[in-house]
């Protein structure tokens, strides 16, 4: 079942609405945060490349404001071990049984911050509840529930003890981008409330955890047409195809795409995709999936140069299939 006019004005008012609560917070972004909001309502998870002090820890905590969910922070560090992460079982001696007592992984929106920073094996404790949202410790299985959303960060300047995150954990994530620096403007009304120390105390929230399930079920009712889905393969296609890629776009790049042009084209009050909103998404959504030849690398070559050559390449649908 397709979605309706009414539904699709009630979603872009309540997304414009969510927008606008976490921009409260987050002054001068309001592209980065309409980004964020499609990754959760495409029950998805964002990857942040920054410097630090640019307000990801404030966009993780407003997001969960604005939603009613509960937040946690996870400072991820070489000594980091993945019980720390997901949780650990206890036997309780008085009842002779044995307790799953949850770790941070449980809460709406997880801040898993300078991700990086961990072992791979720490790292790989979140491949299970980013892919399918739960936890499993001792052969049992605990649901983290819906929403769920990861935002991970990592600093793209000091790469000195670091992990690379291996590309099947970079493919998990829907989205990568960064918050960048905020303009003058911005940056002139964030210093006159200096003295407000956190911006997110004061934020209430929008709509409740239930209502963004509700959301990302309606979202998945927007049509796409055939022509568009083709669109999406060739360009998928085309990065796997290009000289300077070893590894292009996989199958789930392509699904991402679509799952989040559909979010996009709902924020937008309509209820069917066009092209013009896979070409917004398609940076942010296939860039990281990218893996350079080496030569291309070393080059300077970045993937969102190769992601924007194939945009300009592939002819978008004029028509409908």
């Amino acid at each position: 079942m397709s979605m309706t006019a009414e539904q699709s004005a009630w979603f872009a008012q309540t997304f414009d609405a969510l927008v606008t609560n976490v921009g409260e917070a987050l002054l001068g972004k309001e592209h980065v945060v309409r980004l964020a909001l499609t990754c959760m309502l495409a029950e998805g998870h964002l990857l942040l490349e920054d410097a630090p002090g640019t307000g990801k820890t404030s966009l993780a905590k407003a997001i969960a404001a604005t939603v009613q969910g509960t937040h946690s922070r996870i400072q991820f560090t070489p000594d980091l071990l993945p019980s720390d992460v997901t949780g650990v079982t206890i036997y309780d001696q008085g009842a002779r049984t044995f307790d799953f007592h949850p770790g941070p992984v449980f809460a709406q929106v997880v801040l898993a911050d300078e991700i990086n920073r961990a072992s791979p094996k720490t790292q790989s404790a979140l491949l299970e509840v980013m892919e399918e949202s739960r936890v499993t410790v001792d052969k049992v299985s605990h649901p983290v529930g819906r929403p769920f959303m990861v935002i991970a960060t990592q600093n793209p300047i000091e790469q000195a003890g670091t992990y690379r995150l291996p590309e099947a954990q970079l493919d998990r994530f829907l989205m990568k981008t960064s918050l960048g620096y905020p303009d003058r403007e911005s940056t002139v009304r964030i210093l006159a409330g200096s003295a407000e120390r956190d911006r997110t105390v004061g934020l209430l929230a929008k709509i409740t955890t239930a209502a963004v399930a509700e959301m990302s079920d309606l979202a998945a009712t927007v049509h796409v047409e055939p022509a568009v889905l083709d669109y999406v393969a060739r360009l998928t296609e085309a990065t796997r195809a290009d000289s300077q890629t070893v590894v292009g776009a996989s199958v789930r790049g392509s699904l991402a795409l679509v799952r989040t042009a559909k979010v996009w084209a709902a924020s937008q009050g309509r209820g069917y995709v066009i092209p013009d909103d896979v070409k917004l998404l398609a940076e942010p959504v296939l860039a990281h999936r990218l893996i350079l030849d080496p030569e291309a690398e070393f080059g300077g070559v970045a993937a969102r140069q190769i992601v924007a050559r194939v945009l300009a390449d592939i002819e978008p649908p004029a028509t409908r299939i």
